[in-house]
């Protein structure tokens, strides 16, 4: 528990004693069904415990989640608290692949028993004692809460571990849970009314096969990504430890570019691609001497024709790897200018994927806000001033005002790897007051401290940081 921050011990300790309050009836009244409620808890606590043994000689990878369909079909056949008893054995024996380990298990079994107990109240309420099919609504409803139950301390216990805004941490997780957490709860239901059946008991456990099975292929699914997030992860590694001025500038990329995408109204798949692109943009300075990425002075011409071939270095890099798709476009044309002065092909508005573009904001807002050799931080409100400015000659105008809209709703929360990297400013349009988030203003006319471009007037030449992309 020491390793937690002060708000995550208090939620976890919160949700150990919601827990110990909802499975304290059970334990004292005398008509809970004690020998349904031994076998059920075992159960899902088998069903977690199988998750160690090979199927088809592989075995399945942890951290897929819980086989909820038992726990569900407790919800359906017990009382609330008996059935936030049940929880408690699979939910500890969960699978965690993180640290503290201990700490993980115990909040997963205090969390699943708050949400069974939670999702068995909402059953009762709504006539769960009906016969099928009448009982799918109320089914289907605990089944919704139990889901929203686990979201919600999941979203909690990330805003206090992680510090995030409470809204960053739930965003999303209820809408990629409910239809999982809807299947569970439909195979649970069919666990339920076998058990209720002439057929009993046995009848019930044949759901069980089916649902390792599935289970098994999920686990497939989650292995091919977890293999395309280690390729990533290992292209990015390679260019931070080559680049070492621009270290995590490449998760930082991504992370605007997905905020960019998500205020654009982009898909779920998508905004996956475009934080991807986004991350990958400069995987081609891997072919680049890398002198000439760690220069301190300005580059010679020479020296800049190329550096300007790593986007075509990395789209042939990447180009073989099927599971980026579109991102590779986006690696290729992120420097790409919409009035066709861009390299490497000088496309122009349309003919410029809408990806590059995307990357081509991110990478430059970047660029003007984080510290390099060659300059210093940029105050979030400069760089986005500058990125408007060059709005409609550099960058699509679409993508700046998403990014611009998206930083004054949710504040700008870097990916931060080190002290000099770090500017968060909160939610809203700075004000005129606000604090520089960067190195202070200079009267007009001055020159700049060592490092640091001096801001073009309006109508000039754009920023370096701008005028390059991504700085280098």
């Amino acid at each position: 528990m020491r390793e937690l921050p002060p708000m995550a011990r208090a939620c976890v300790l919160a949700a150990v004693l919601a827990a110990a309050a909802c499975v304290a009836p059970a334990l004292v009244r005398p008509s809970t069904p004690g020998p349904a409620v031994a076998l059920l808890a075992v159960l899902y606590l088998g069903c977690e415990l199988v998750k160690t043994v090979p199927l088809l000689g592989r075995r399945v990878p942890e951290g897929i989640g819980s086989f909820f369909p038992v726990l569900m079909a407790a919800v359906f056949l017990l009382p609330p608290e008996a059935a936030a008893l049940v929880a408690l054995p699979g939910g500890f024996a969960q699978s965690v692949v993180q640290r503290p380990a201990g700490v993980r298990r115990v909040w997963h079994a205090a969390q699943q028993s708050t949400a069974a107990w939670a999702a068995g109240q909402a059953y009762g309420l709504l006539g769960g004692a009906a016969d099928f099919p009448y009982v799918m609504l109320p089914a289907a409803v605990a089944a919704v809460v139990f889901c929203l139950v686990l979201t919600a301390l999941d979203g909690a216990v990330l805003a206090a571990a992680e510090g995030r805004p409470a809204g960053a941490a739930w965003r999303g997780l209820a809408t990629r849970s409910l239809a999982p957490h809807c299947v569970h709860g439909l195979a649970g239901l069919m666990m339920a009314v076998m058990w209720r059946s002439p057929y009993g008991v046995p009848a019930a456990l044949l759901v069980l096969l089916p649902m390792y099975i599935s289970c098994w292929v999920f686990a497939q699914y989650h292995r091919e990504r977890a293999a395309h997030r280690a390729t990533i992860r290992s292209l990015v590694q390679a260019v931070d430890i080559k680049d070492r001025y621009t270290r995590g500038h490449s998760e930082r990329v991504g992370q605007a570019s997905e905020m960019i995408a998500r205020e654009l109204g982009m898909a779920d798949d998508r905004l996956e691609v475009v934080r991807i692109a986004g991350i990958l943009h400069d995987v081609g300075k891997l072919g680049v001497p890398t002198r000439l990425l760690r220069k301190d002075g300005p580059l010679t011409s020479e020296e800049r024709r190329v550096i300007e071939l790593h986007p075509e270095y990395g789209h042939e890099m990447v180009r073989g790897i099927g599971f980026l798709g579109e991102a590779r476009s986006a690696i290729l044309h992120h420097h790409e200018r919409v009035d066709g002065s861009g390299y490497p092909y000088g496309l122009s508005g349309e003919q410029i994927p809408v990806l590059a573009r995307v990357v081509a904001v991110a990478d430059s807002f970047d660029a003007m806000t984080s510290t390099r050799s060659y300059s210093r931080a940029r105050p979030v409100a400069t760089a986005l001033a500058e990125l408007e400015r060059c709005a409609g000659a550099q960058f699509d105008p679409a993508m700046v005002r998403a990014l611009v809209t998206a930083i004054a709703r949710h504040g700008w929360h870097p990916v931060v790897t080190s002290d000099e990297d770090l500017q968060v400013i909160p939610g809203g349009s700075p004000g005129p007051d606000a604090p520089p988030a960067g190195p202070p203003a200079m009267p007009a006319g001055s020159p700049p401290p060592a490092g640091l471009p001096a801001m073009p007037a309006q109508g000039g030449e754009p920023a370096p940081a701008a005028r390059d992309g991504g700085g280098r």
